[in-house]
Formats: C-alpha cells, sequence, structure tokens
C-alpha cells in the first residue's frame, strides 16, 4: 500500500510530464546545437550589459557557455516549466482532488495522512527529478558543440532549480491544504514565484531592492550566477530549510484539513 499513492498520481499525470520534459529537452538541444553560430558575435554581448537585459536573468557575456545557457534556459524558461509542473501539482494533490470529492475515498484507507502526503511529495519530486536530469543531459552533451560547462556546476545549478521547484509546489501543496482550494494554491504559489523573480532580476540594477534578494528562492537557485560558480551550501541550506518548513506545515494542515 506504501506505494500506492504516488504511483496511482504519477500514473494520472505521467503524459502531462512528458510533454513537458520532451519540449524542455528540444528546446534545450536546439539551444546547444545554435551556440556555435552565435559564439564569436560581439552583438550579443553588447546586448546583456542594459538593464532590460538583467530583467531576463542575463548577466555576463552572452557568448559564454554559461551565459549562453542561463539567458536562454536556467534563468528562465527552464524555471518556468519546472514550476508549471510543481505548482500544478502541489495544488492538484490535496486541494485539487477536495474540489474533485475524490479525496475522501483516499483518506478512508488504511494509510495515515501523513503517509498520503508523503507519497503525494514523492510523485511530485519524481517528475521534478525527471525533468532536470533529462534538461542536464542536454547540457552535457553540449560538450561536443563547443559548449563546454564545468559539469560540476552544471550539477548544482540544476539540483538548485530543482530545489526551486520543489519549494514552490510544496508552497502550492500547503496552501491547498490549508484553504481546500485549488484556485488560491495556485494563485499563492505564482504570486510568491513573480515577486521572487522580480526580485532576483531587479537586485542587480536597483539599488534600494538589492537587500531584498536574500528573501528571493529565484537567488538562491538561478540568481546568483550558480551555473557559472556552481551553487553552493548557503544555497541548498536556504532552499532544503523553506521545503522542510512548508513540508511540515503541509502536513499539520492536511491533518486538519476536513475532507468532503
Amino acid at each position: 500500500m506504501r506505494t500506492d499513492v504516488a504511483r496511482l498520481d504519477l500514473h494520472n499525470r505521467r503524459h502531462l510530464t512528458s510533454a513537458y520534459t520532451i519540449g524542455m529537452a528540444l528546446y534545450m538541444l536546439v539551444i546547444v546545437v545554435l551556440y556555435p553560430s552565435f559564439r564569436h558575435s560581439s552583438e550579443l554581448n553588447s546586448l546583456s550589459s542594459g538593464k532590460l537585459a538583467a530583467l531576463f536573468g542575463v548577466s555576463g557575456p552572452l557568448t559564454s557557455p554559461a551565459g549562453w545557457v542561463n539567458a536562454n534556459a536556467y534563468t528562465n524558461f527552464l524555471p518556468l516549466i519546472m514550476l508549471l509542473l510543481t505548482i500544478g501539482y502541489g495544488a492538484a494533490a490535496i486541494a485539487g482532488q477536495d474540489d474533485d470529492e475524490t479525496l475522501g475515498l483516499l483518506v478512508v484507507l488504511p494509510l495515515a495522512r501523513h503517509g498520503i502526503l508523503t507519497q503525494k511529495i514523492t510523485a511530485m519530486i519524481a517528475q521534478a527529478l525527471v525533468l532536470i536530469v533529462v534538461v542536464a543531459a542536454c547540457v552535457y552533451v553540449g560538450r561536443g558543440f563547443e559548449l563546454a560547462l564545468d559539469p560540476w556546476n552544471v550539477a548544482t545549478a540544476s539540483l538548485a532549480v530543482l530545489w526551486l521547484g520543489i519549494d514552490l509546489g510544496l508552497i502550492a501543496l500547503t496552501v491547498g491544504a490549508v484553504t481546500g482550494s485549488r484556485g488560491s494554491a495556485i494563485g499563492v504559489a505564482t504570486a510568491i514565484a513573480a515577486v521572487s523573480y522580480l526580485i532576483s532580476t531587479l537586485a542587480p540594477i536597483v539599488s534600494w531592492v538589492r537587500p531584498l534578494r536574500f528573501a528571493s528562492l529565484f537567488y538562491w537557485s538561478v540568481g546568483n550566477n550558480q551555473l557559472a560558480d556552481g551553487a553552493g551550501l548557503a544555497s541548498f541550506a536556504v532552499l532544503a530549510g523553506v521545503a522542510a518548513l512548508t513540508g511540515f506545515t503541509a502536513n499539520v494542515a492536511f491533518r486538519r484539513l476536513d475532507v468532503r
């Protein structure tokens, strides 16, 4: 019985997970293959120094391997796809099933609520892990196309994006467990993600925003040159701490939720 809930949720979302993963993989392969055509373009480097570029998370020369992958994926598009996957699942895992009046069928099983929640979190992590492993593999393929990035930096930066997805997915799950509303779960988690992204991208160019960057999940995952320098222990401590806190809160809220 221990794996039935996670397996069922993964089965129900397999097509969506596959679509996101395959689409992101194809996109990354295009980025990798195109890099040799742009690596000597001085015009691109001139674009990376403007404030508009910073709003899209662009930092450093665009023609460098790290700058190219950051600007085209890791600071924007990859987190977006990751959050579509995890926030969507987090909102559906508890609140969505409660809205559909199918959660009641689950909680009457001879399985503690914390066990159900653990399996649902496991299913969310599994979906996110598939996406990030495939994307990282595509980046490693780039070594055959002059896109030479430090393997350790790619691994830690990819893991930081995974943690970003887990954190915001858990926030959606927690809000859903507190309110029983899928719409509220999606709205709150999306708003936090948007504000976090804006703080991270505005911090380098707006002086009064800069001190706030430490409150941004995007800063700790993709906004501090993680792909070029690697994600450090501080990043993982913050991201893991947020996950632990939201996971605990979700457990308390789910135990108290009046399931329909």
